[in-house]
């Protein structure tokens, strides 16, 4: 089996089967399933080598010559729609998973690639019901478990999605993709400890975390007031991911740790990747106004610096409410 790995805003699909599964059941008395013959099984078989090997057009043309002879190969219609998936092309893929489910309604692989197909079209109901179908025939398969999770979560039902998050960590706990869709799917539940563990499960079950991974971490560290944690996380993010937000990011954390100076380089960085960044500018301003207020505002050359970045950052976005009440009590 050769899993392929899709990815979609907010949620991630994982696993997808790639092997034949001999005919098992019929649900349509007017179809009679044919045995594939000795020939057909060879060209489906070179048929997956092609496809394995990326070489599509090679692949779909010999299952299309399968069906040619044998319209009820299974086998075959299941490997169009596994090409057509890794081509993220969900529309075509979905018949052709369709027709195998309807020749075959035990076959796993067909069940579990409808239900993908139909999650990427969005057609949410339907793929919670083939996913549910492909569990019922294989109940501790992580992908499946995992992406009906997704699909819970993307029409909202979080505790509906609880059940199968937790059981695809339970049977691979090793999976980093499922562990950080328990991690989603506590967050959404509001449990942010919960939350917080399974991230950083996820994390010590990859070779290098993602940046998006890191954030998640450092929002939830965040919510629980763990600024040295915070600042710990933000120092790997920028390492990671050396971005103006990233830097402004860490710049943030060290601030609330009293780290001023260290706080006012980590802006300072995120400007000279971004000037634009307003953000950023905004926390170089605090940081002189701060060491201003500090010094007994006897520190001008502070106090005209955060003069000049307060405006810089008013010219870029003009609407900040908070700041433009900074430099007014200020007389910035």
């Amino acid at each position: 089996m050769n899993p392929t790995h899709i990815f979609f805003t907010g949620c991630l699909l994982f696993g997808f089967g790639c092997h034949a599964i001999a005919p098992k059941v019929q649900d349509d008395p007017s179809v009679e399933l044919a045995a594939v013959t000795d020939v057909q099984q060879v060209t489906i078989n070179a048929a997956d080598i092609a496809k394995e090997y990326g070489d599509y057009d090679e692949a779909l043309q010999l299952f299309r010559e399968v069906l040619h002879q044998n319209p009820v190969a299974t086998d075959a219609f299941i490997g169009i729609g596994d090409i057509y998936i890794m081509q993220k092309d969900w529309e075509r893929a979905e018949p052709a998973f369709a027709r195998a489910v309807k020749l075959e309604p035990r076959n796993f692989d067909a069940q579990y690639g409808h239900a993908v197909s139909l999650q990427m079209m969005k057609k949410f109901i339907d793929a919670v019901r083939a996913y549910h179908r492909a569990l019922t025939i294989n109940p501790d398969d992580v992908g499946a478990n995992m992406n009906i999770a997704t699909t819970y979560l993307q029409i909202g039902r979080p505790k509906s999605a609880l059940v199968f998050a937790e059981h695809a960590v339970k049977v691979d706990g090793g999976v980093a993709p499922a562990q950080i869709t328990l991690a989603a799917t506590y967050q959404l539940l509001g449990r942010p400890q919960d939350a917080l563990s399974a991230y950083i499960a996820a994390t010590e079950v990859m070779d290098e975390p993602s940046p998006q991974l890191m954030k998640n971490i450092i929002y939830l560290l965040t919510q629980e007031k763990r600024y040295q944690e915070v600042v710990n996380t933000t120092e790997q993010l920028v390492r990671l991911d050396p971005t103006s937000n990233s830097y402004e990011q860490l710049g943030w954390a060290e601030f609330r740790l009293g780290d001023f100076e260290g706080s006012l380089r980590a802006y300072q960085t995120a400007v000279e990747y971004d000037t634009s960044n307003w953000r950023a500018l905004n926390g170089i301003g605090v940081n002189n106004l701060n060491r201003w207020l500090l010094g007994d505002k006897t520190d001008i050359e502070s106090f005209q610096d955060a003069r000049i970045v307060f405006r810089k950052s008013l010219a870029i976005n003009p609407d900040q409410p908070r700041v433009i009440t900074l430099v007014l009590r200020y007389g910035l």
